[in-house]
């Protein structure tokens, strides 16, 4: 997984993505960051990416051409690190058919290279038609959740667009953004935060970031269930006892217990998900007993 961030402020998400499980996935190269700065491409000897806006009203609006100049650099080196790619894979194939005719090392890559050049050329023109997905953060756009990052990790490339002032002149948000996304109902200064959360979202359904890939397909939201309590040692803190179930041993229990509880928290903090989730019948009769308030002794036994 490849993230592409256009942002006044690369170091904000360079040094953030830097820490723990994400800067983990970045040294182990599952995923990389590319934190471009949108100043670079401002034209102007103060590097002034922003104006007063069209009809008057409050506050700057970021202009249209340096967030189309960084997004077309952006795009470019994408395009280009896939031509390097396919290219490689191509040319190991032909070398696996040449070994099989017994063509020597010398004309395997003179052939390699005679080829690559004119067959390559026309994929690039077909990868440039093909729209890379750029997601602006903005309050205006659909609510971010679980579902919405299982569909962006299958993406080998994100561009995220963060926003600053009151925002981005419309002509460029048209010509480029695939997808509008919000973290919620509030403003924040810019996008850089939204942008930090959606990629650490991401980053954990990639496979091999997390130690155990199965973290990620039991966490809460995974079935629009929240994830069961967790407990670890001492077995009594404070007079507090772990659930006995949890020291049984017997993972029939256990399983069922889990999943008791992923449907009563569930229930309890987000009744908004239960509409949601696979329930049995019987599942689905302990969820609205708990959401009227009739069993309440069922929690953490």
């Amino acid at each position: 997984m490849n993230f592409h961030v256009m942002t006044l402020f690369p170091n904000m998400i360079n040094n953030a993505m830097a820490e723990s499980i994400t800067g983990r996935a970045i040294k182990a190269g599952r995923i990389t960051v590319n934190a471009v700065n949108i100043r670079d491409f401002a034209g102007n000897k103060h590097n002034s990416v922003d104006d007063y806006p069209y009809g008057g009203g409050a506050g700057m609006v970021m202009q249209a051409a340096p967030v189309y100049g960084c997004y077309k650099a952006i795009q470019e080196r994408i395009l280009s690190a896939e031509d390097v790619k396919d290219n490689s894979c191509a040319c190991e194939r032909d070398k696996d058919a040449m070994d099989l005719a017994d063509i020597s090392k010398e004309e395997q890559q003179k052939e390699c290279d005679n080829t690559d050049s004119y067959f390559f050329d026309d994929k690039k023109k077909s990868d440039d038609e093909k729209k890379i997905r750029v997601i602006y953060l903005s309050p205006q756009g659909k609510t971010f959740n679980q579902e919405m990052a299982r569909e962006f990790a299958k993406e080998e490339n994100l561009i995220f667009l963060c926003g600053h002032y009151e925002g981005i002149d419309e002509r460029v948000l048209e010509e480029i953004v695939t997808d509008y996304v919000s973290i919620g109902d509030y403003v924040l200064t810019g996008g850089e935060l939204p942008a930090l959360v959606m990629m650490d979202t991401i980053s954990r359904l990639v496979p091999g970031v997390l130690n155990n890939d199965m973290s990620a397909q039991t966490e809460s939201f995974s079935d629009n269930l929240l994830e069961y309590p967790q407990y670890t040692r001492p077995e009594n803190w404070e007079g507090k006892f772990v659930p006995p179930v949890l020291l049984s041993g017997n993972h029939k229990k256990l399983a069922e217990w889990y999943r008791e509880q992923s449907i009563i928290r569930t229930a309890k903090r987000r009744p908004d998900l239960i509409g949601k989730a696979e329930l049995t019948q019987k599942e689905r009769e302990l969820a609205e007993m708990i959401m009227a308030g009739e069993d309440e002794s069922a929690d953490k036994k």
